[in-house]
């Protein structure tokens, strides 16, 4: 059985090894959309340390000129994205923005070496090289520079804190979903999900030490808190919606609720949805409805796309 997949479809064949013989299983729903679908284009460009990115940027069919965009930032952080068929990004395409996605440096896929790069630049040069493909969008006539909303889950929830606390002025808003908030609070209080080796959860908690530090250390803990949003509360000053998953095991519900608890203390304009039932992503079709309709939402109020509502 094999998976095929471009930009704008998806599809698993069944392949007889000896005859060739290849027979459609089963097509991604979006696929009947094809002609509709907006295509994803390979990109690259270099950072400001002269390191080679990747990336992918799609814009509306038949778009031109400068648009609103979103800055699409991926989790893990030790994952990647593909040229492949991405829901989210064919559903902020129709709303009208050009949707940039960057494999920063300590993300998989380009080698060991390009995701140790990534060891202690959280919020350091894993953020500049997101700032540095907004300007590549900019100077390449993608993007509206007053109109970039930073977007992201887990790692890139994380992301988009960081966006909208250390660099204020660059995006117009920000969108966090099961992000992190204080990365000494997360690693001090690792949840263990109950199926899960004990192996397993000390080979993750060893690898975030190695890139984020050690809050028992009293030096990785003030760097910690420096790289931390939500010790950067007063720094904000444009729109955030922050999501979580109430039963989430990898980022605790808590470190959004420390920072939207924050924000409100201190008269910031924050949304806050916190999805019953539903752990680090969003199952149920329904929750999913909610959390897009919100976000469809937000972004037209502050990139002024479309939405269903206005």
């Amino acid at each position: 059985m094999i998976r095929v997949s471009t930009d704008r479809t998806e599809r698993y064949e069944l392949v007889k090894r000896d005859t060739g013989e290849r027979t459609v299983l089963s097509r991604h729903f979006l696929s009947k959309f094809y002609e509709d679908l907006a295509p994803v284009k390979p990109v690259s460009f270099k950072s400001r340390d002269g390191l080679t990115l990747h990336g992918y940027l799609t814009r509306p069919p038949g778009a031109a000129g400068r648009l609103p965009m979103v800055l699409l930032v991926h989790g893990g952080p030790w994952l990647r994205d593909e040229w492949t068929l991405n829901p989210r990004v064919q559903f902020l395409a129709n709303r009208g923005y050009a949707v940039l996605q960057v494999n920063f440096r300590g993300s998989s896929g380009y080698g060991r070496t390009f995701m140790q790069a990534g060891a202690g630049e959280f919020g350091r040069k894993m953020h500049t090289d997101l700032l540095d493909a907004v300007a590549w969008a900019v100077d390449q006539g993608v993007a509206d520079p007053q109109k970039v909303a930073i977007y992201g889950g887990s790692y890139g929830g994380y992301a988009a804190l960081v966006g909208m606390t250390f660099t204020p002025d660059t995006f117009a808003c920000g969108v966090d979903f099961a992000g992190i908030s204080d990365l000494a609070s997360l690693i001090k209080n690792t949840p263990v999900a109950k199926n899960t080796p004990k192996i397993w959860n000390a080979l993750g908690l060893s690898q975030w030490k190695r890139f984020v530090g050690n809050p028992d250390d009293p030096k990785d803990l003030e760097e910690m808190k420096a790289r931390s949003p939500l010790y950067k509360i007063d720094q904000i000053r444009r729109p955030l919606l922050i999501a979580h998953g109430a039963d989430d095991l990898r980022v605790p519900r808590e470190q959004a609720a420390e920072m939207v608890r924050a924000l409100r203390q201190a008269g910031k304009e924050v949304d806050y949805l916190l999805v019953p039932d539903e752990g680090h992503s969003l199952g149920a079709d329904s929750d999913n409805v909610i959390f897009f309709r919100k976000l469809e939402d937000f972004l037209a109020k502050n990139l002024g796309g479309r939405t269903r509502s206005y």
